[in-house]
């Protein structure tokens, strides 16, 4: 008796479970990477009122991040420096730079300049910017070789399982404070023995539950 479906038929039930499970984990890695923080925030960088370079202005001229940041070791959130801090070099230097007209308008108008903020936590979690600094992370951690950008550009994923990673083992983060604007410090091959002594003294102990940073 002729069979009704060729011999090739019975292999069909493996190759289709063989084929939804390669589905299921091709469309898990597709969502995992194109859904995640590291994909969907790192390299953004919005267009800014004004060209404004850190790339001239910390690393060509050496100024420190303190400068036009300067609440940053005492506040929670970093501030954005006023038109006044720009106007105090550029009422010399560059006085009619188009690019700056910007920069003059608003400190004429006594307007900010409407900056798109980069680097952002949401609003239902907590972060102290201030409290970071104070135990010895270093700007770098957090915002990248900023000194190198011509345009600030989002260099880490600021998620919850990136920040998640750093309090359970801050030690590689961790510096001496005098360095923390220093964007070419590496930790020396005495770091996990200088970490452990400032975690010490220092009683640095970051939060792993929920409440940490849900408040």
């Amino acid at each position: 008796m002729a069979q009704t479906f060729p011999e090739w038929t019975n292999k069909l039930p493996t190759i289709i479970a063989i084929a939804a499970v390669f589905l299921v984990v091709v469309v898990v890695a597709f969502i995992w990477y194109y859904f995640s923080p590291w994909y969907t925030d790192v390299g953004y960088r919005p267009t800014q009122p004004v060209p404004f370079s850190h790339k001239l202005h910390a690393d060509d001229l050496g100024m420190d991040c303190r400068y036009c940041h300067n609440f940053i070791e005492q506040s929670p959130h970093a501030n954005v420096p006023p038109t006044q801090t720009c106007m105090n070099c550029h009422t010399l230097i560059l006085p009619e730079s188009e690019k700056l007209l910007p920069v003059r308008e608003s400190f004429s108008m006594k307007q900010p300049l409407m900056w798109t903020r980069v680097h952002k936590v949401p609003d239902y979690a907590y972060f102290d910017h201030a409290a970071h600094l104070d135990v010895g992370i270093g700007c770098a951690t957090c915002h990248g070789p900023i000194n190198q950008m011509p345009v600030v550009t989002q260099n880490q994923p600021l998620s919850m399982g990136w920040c998640l990673d750093c309090h359970r083992d801050p030690a590689m983060h961790l510096r001496p404070r005098e360095e923390l604007t220093n964007m070419q410090w590496t930790p020396p091959e005495s770091q996990l023995e200088f970490a452990q002594r400032v975690m010490e003294e220092r009683q640095i102990n970051p939060p792993t539950d929920c409440s940490g940073c849900h408040r």
